[in-house]
């Protein structure tokens, strides 16, 4: 028996094992299959940076690159019933719960929070579709009417994230009544006069869209969200023909006048923060958080010799 074969080779290679290496450094973007380093993407707001695809992020992450300096204060939301209809599939509604809070360190399916963009007040609330595929359920009517309230209360506008597989069945039909709940939270803001702006992220399908995703003053899209009711593989096995190429994506419903604008995630928080300002009536937000321009400083010297050159050269 060779001891350098079989004892000392192996000792020393599993010492240089890669296995020592992290085995979350790098991502594969889901749509060019593009490896990238884990910190380049987030760096980049979960958006790829070789083709532009945008990949899921959390509500979290998404209030810390929208709120000025990423700080922000969470709004309570009351907790309904745990599991008001005794629901059981597969597995029990409060096991499912469990499993979800434990993947994404969440209560529930939506955050709603206060702060700042631009020197703005806002009141946000942001959709989790890793949490049960951001399913509409009671605990997300409660947080929608706490948002539109704590709004109107602050008397601040509000920005919603939605991102959605639609009603939560577990709830049965008590989630599909928050539907007009939300609708109703939706009418409030309107009557106090406060912008109510809807940021539509993939996917945003089902009772979502049929409520208050679809009935904001504005409405965004990021690039290529799935949004829709009806799913278009529902819709294919139905009339049995082939839809359009691009079909419930987010550039097809602009072309269609569904949506105002479509945005990369890297310039959402600048056009939020100019629309905002807009519809507040304020002027346009000071860039990089720096004072005005003082009366009689270099700037106006500039402007002041550019109004006097065509005088002098016309003498």
């Amino acid at each position: 028996m060779n001891w350098i074969t079989n004892y000392v080779r192996p000792r020393i290679n599993s010492i240089f094992s890669r296995r020592e290496t992290p085995d979350n450094l790098w991502t594969k973007c889901d749509d060019c299959g593009t490896m990238l380093f884990h910190r380049e993407v987030s760096d980049n707001l979960n958006v790829c940076t070789n083709c532009g695809h945008h990949m899921p992020i959390g509500p979290r992450d998404r209030f810390i690159s929208l709120f000025d300096g990423g700080i922000f204060t969470e709004v309570a939301v009351p907790s309904p019933p745990a599991d008001p209809l005794q629901f059981r599939d597969q597995k029990r509604y409060p096991d499912r719960l469990k499993a979800a809070q434990k993947q994404t360190g969440e209560a529930e399916a939506m955050l709603v929070a206060t702060g700042e963009i631009g020197r703005t007040p806002i009141v946000a609330a942001c959709q989790d579709f890793s949490f049960m595929a951001g399913s509409m359920g009671m605990y997300v009517g409660n947080a929608i009417i706490a948002a539109a309230e704590e709004a109107v209360k602050l008397k601040r506008p509000l920005i919603l994230f939605s991102a959605a597989g639609g009603a939560r069945m577990q709830e049965g039909i008590l989630s599909l009544m928050q539907m007009p709940r939300t609708t109703v939270a939706v009418q409030m803001l309107k009557e106090a006069g406060l912008p109510y702006i809807v940021v539509l992220t993939h996917p945003t399908t089902g009772g979502v869209t049929a409520s208050y995703a679809m009935l904001g003053d504005v409405h965004i899209a990021e690039p290529n969200a799935l949004i829709c009711f009806a799913g278009p593989r529902v819709i294919e096995q139905t009339i049995r023909e082939k839809l359009p190429d691009g079909f419930q994506r987010a550039e097809y419903l602009l072309d269609h006048g569904m949506l105002d604008r479509v945005t990369s995630r890297t310039e959402l928080r600048e056009e939020l923060i100019t629309i905002t300002r807009m519809l507040l009536g304020l002027p346009p937000a000071v860039r990089g958080d720096l004072p005005p321009p003082e009366p009689g400083g270099d700037l106006d010297h500039a402007l002041s010799d550019e109004t006097e050159a065509p005088e002098t050269s016309k003498k």
